[in-house]
């Protein structure tokens, strides 16, 4: 299982939201690359980076620059998600900047046969995130409720030829208290994804029950922020060696 250091960007800052609301953020910094470039250095495998500007207005102010930075000072594999809602950003970001992986959410749900273009344009190079609450997934930055089941939305993700989603319980996400277990065993055991939890992880015991119900990974934020999570710790976990 891999461990993914979230660097989510706001404004031009590292935050952390809680349940994904503008008006509870956290800065944890000013330099967005330096935190990446730290996460790195503590071993990190894999970075995910999340545009909150471009998830909430659909389009970038400024954060796309730092996020190219990103890569350029990098060496591992980075996932980016965020207002990714068109083809040529997705190119953009895959062909252009060298982002190993690109996470859509509203464009799976609005726009189903571009997101199956994408899939077999670049095989395993696009996630779907499944950001739900009470089992129905939000979209545009979680500003949109919608009836959509998550479970029924892995389905549809499969029929795309998607691998990978990232499922994050809007609930726990940025609250340190867990994350959401039962549901996220159900999405894995009724799907054929590789599915990577995000919300609520606050300890190595999360880390070690992510991992015993077959989890592809775990995104790790405001745990690490506040210093709650070890990374060099939970990387071990997920490797089953602590």
């Amino acid at each position: 299982m891999i461990i993914y250091p979230a660097v989510d960007i706001k404004n031009g800052n590292c935050v952390m939201l809680q349940q994904g609301k503008p008006e509870s953020k956290t800065i944890y910094g000013n330099d967005p690359v330096e935190i990446a470039l730290k996460w790195q250095n503590e071993g990190a495998e894999y970075i995910h980076i999340v545009d909150l500007d471009g998830a909430i207005y659909g389009e970038d102010r400024g954060n796309l620059s730092i996020i190219e930075d990103i890569r350029e000072k990098l060496t591992i594999p980075i996932q980016v998600g965020g207002g990714v809602r068109d083809t040529d950003k997705i190119a953009y970001l895959l062909d252009e900047v060298g982002i190993d992986r690109v996470i859509v959410g509203t464009l799976a749900i609005e726009a189903e046969d571009i997101v199956a273009d994408m899939a077999k344009r670049y095989p395993g190079k696009i996630a779907v995130s499944i950001d739900a609450k009470n089992g129905l997934v939000a979209i545009k930055g979680w500003t949109e409720g919608s009836t959509i089941d998550a479970i029924e939305l892995c389905s549809r993700i499969e029929n795309m030829g998607i691998d990978t989603v990232i499922y994050t319980d809007i609930t726990r996400d940025g609250m340190l208290k867990g994350p959401n277990i039962e549901f996220s065993k159900k999405l894995i055991e009724t799907t054929d994804l590789d599915v990577i939890i995000s919300g609520g992880i606050t300890s190595i015991a999360d880390i070690r029950d992510i991992a015993n119900i077959g989890a592809a990974g775990a995104i790790i934020g405001k745990g690490l922020y506040s210093g709650q999570v070890n990374l060099i710790d939970a990387i071990q976990a997920a490797r089953g060696v602590f």
